[in-house]
């Protein structure tokens, strides 16, 4: 498997949860999403990322659509957990259930186009830990079944993540990292017990891409422009100045040894720990052409790590 994977929630496109908060991150030209991610196979890339939930299934569907007759090349994750209306495109709510987790395994094999998902991780971040040992012994009959190779939780709770690494089949964690937003026991507990860190926006939302300015607002689909409480950065009108501040202090750095500053980003989470890996978001060829392209790059030097922490004052 490559260090560097996909994520695969922008090219789901728009959807919104019964409130009407737009989920995704807007408008996506579907045939601009598979020519990226043959690119980005083309490039060395062979691990995707994606969930049930993106688009209520549409990013499932462009992303087995796009992998075609290559599906044995990559190793393809996907998530488990929520509830959808795929004809309104709205998250309708969550289910811990047995029952559940084979339906939406069911329904993802189908829409993937595929006989088994390589990594398959729950979706829902704050599930109580003793249903969720239940559910790390459904993932284990999956496993037996042929129907999943692995399994995941997706969750920034240590203690939660350590229910399923118990599981002889666990493989990975998937949690929130990057530059800005550190995660010192998430690393730990990856590091402790084997399992590889899937680390999602590695780029901060787009901020570490150094493309975003304050005040400038964000297409009404995206989720960006109405940011829930969990979305850091963001206020509304747009990008956070004082977070964009620490991007540009941080500019130098990160675009040394001729990096952009989004393959930098994702160059310190390579520096931050041998078990990271990244799975920045997509949705333009050139987008996958830059993020690729960090692979080329290898990680930062301690050197370079250090100066990040001296300029966050860490």
């Amino acid at each position: 498997m490559s260090a560097l994977g996909f994520g695969c929630w922008a090219i789901g496109g728009e959807w919104q949860d019964a409130d009407g908060q737009p989920l995704g991150w807007g408008k996506v030209d579907d045939e601009e999403s598979v020519r990226a991610i043959r690119r980005a196979l083309d490039l060395g890339v062979t691990f995707f990322d994606t969930a049930d939930v993106y688009g209520t299934g549409h990013s499932e569907h462009v992303l087995g659509r796009a992998l075609g007759k290559r599906r044995d090349d990559v190793v393809l994750a996907t998530k488990w957990g929520n509830v959808f209306d795929a004809d309104t495109r709205t998250l309708t709510g969550g289910d811990d259930s047995p029952e559940h987790a084979r339906r939406a395994l069911t329904a993802s094999l189908r829409r993937l186009g595929t006989d088994r998902i390589d990594l398959y991780q729950l979706h829902l971040a704050d599930a109580d830990p003793v249903r969720a040992a239940e559910l790390r012994e459904v993932c284990e009959e999956f496993v037996r079944e042929g129907l999943i190779r692995a399994y995941a939780w997706s969750t920034d709770d240590p203690e939660r993540a350590a229910v399923f690494a118990r599981g002889e089949h666990c493989a990975a964690v998937q949690h929130l990292a990057n530059v800005l937003q550190d995660a010192p026991e998430m690393f730990a507990l990856g590091e402790e017990t084997g399992l590889a860190s899937v680390v999602r926006s590695p780029l901060a939302m787009g901020l570490l891409s150094g493309k975003r300015r304050a005040q400038r607002p964000l297409e009404a689909g995206d989720i960006r422009s109405r940011p829930p409480f969990w979305l850091q950065g963001f206020d509304g009108s747009g990008a956070d100045p004082a977070w964009l501040a620490r991007v540009d202090a941080l500019r130098d750095v990160l675009t040394s040894d001729g990096r952009t500053p989004a393959q930098g980003a994702l160059a310190w989470l390579w520096a931050r720990s041998p078990r990271a890996v990244p799975i920045p978001g997509f949705r333009s060829v050139a987008q996958a052409e830059e993020n690729a392209g960090a692979l080329e790059k290898g990680p930062l030097t301690e050197e370079q790590m250090a100066e990040v922490e001296r300029i966050l004052g860490r």
